[in-house]
């Protein structure tokens, strides 16, 4: 999502979190001048061979109706942001398979907390999970998105997860919010903070780093920071981004195992009650 090209890639099985994760990437495709490229995979070839119409009846067959949810998700953003540069693509197979090859290059993947597998799809996200850990640009999931004023929160852990801040600047960028960047110091529940100074010390580097790269990356926008301490980095997170319009966090898995994103990405993403980017680029 640092690169200018690409498109925002959605994907749509016609399902509510679905059609909100369609309006929410027509709005991001406006604010960052893109076009947004609506895809809709169609898992009836894994079933069955008889995709055409029922002779005699118009309109009818598997196919068509794949074809009309499509063109169902395509209305969805054209209604809510007319005038947007909108493609369309109808796949056939696994929605996490096709969705991480379709989307590779491309500016952003866009899909909602569930969904996109249909009568096949089972809980949150096993789809947008697994997509989560394997596709090769960054990723959004869409919940409800309640707080459109609000900051893009960015965590940073110690290495100043340089992805994704510099995904969470473009994102405030393109809106013009405001940037909350956070580091959090992991203190074990039970344990005594025996270096409580040199860890106080070694946190303040941290942001302090991460606040001047972002202030450079964004000088637009009103940038600020907060150190926060917990025994669970994911809570201190998600408390920080109650009220965020998007949280932004990096994914430390390498996508040979499905699922794998790392543990505080996992979390952040299961339990997140706004819009979640997992910041992942190809390597």
């Amino acid at each position: 999502m640092t690169d200018d090209a690409g498109a925002i890639v959605a994907g749509y099985d016609g399902s509510d979190e679905a059609a909100a994760a369609v309006r929410w990437a027509s709005r991001h495709a406006r604010a960052t001048n893109c076009p947004l490229h609506v895809v809709h995979c169609s898992m009836w070839p894994l079933l069955t061979r008889h995709l055409g119409p029922v002779p005699g009846v118009s309109g009818s067959g598997l196919e068509q109706s794949a074809q009309s949810v499509l063109e169902e998700g395509v209305s969805h953003a054209a209604a809510e942001v007319p005038g947007l540069e909108i493609r369309s693509t109808l796949l056939h197979g696994l929605p996490a398979q096709l969705l991480a090859e379709f989307s590779a290059g491309e500016r952003l993947l866009v899909v909602g907390s569930r969904g996109l597998g249909g009568f096949l799809g089972l809980l949150v996200g096993s789809v947008s999970l697994e997509l989560a850990a394997t596709a090769a640009c960054p990723v959004a999931v869409i919940r409800d998105d309640s707080h459109p004023a609000g900051p893009v929160v960015a965590a940073v852990d110690a290495s100043g997860s340089p992805a994704a801040l510099e995904d969470a600047c473009a994102v405030a960028s393109a809106w013009n919010a405001p940037l909350t960047v956070v580091h959090v110091r992991h203190v074990p529940a039970g344990f005594s903070r025996r270096d409580g100074q040199a860890a106080a010390a070694d946190a303040r580097e941290v942001l302090g780093s991460a606040l001047k790269h972002a202030r450079t990356k964004a000088p637009e926008v009103s940038v600020d920071g907060r150190i926060l301490t917990d025994s669970s980095v994911p809570h201190a997170i998600l408390t920080a981004a109650r009220e965020a319009r998007i949280v932004v966090v990096g994914s430390q898995g390498q996508g040979i195992l499905r699922e794998t994103i790392g543990s505080t990405a996992h979390a952040v993403l299961h339990h997140a009650r706004g819009p979640v980017l997992i910041s992942r680029h190809a390597n």
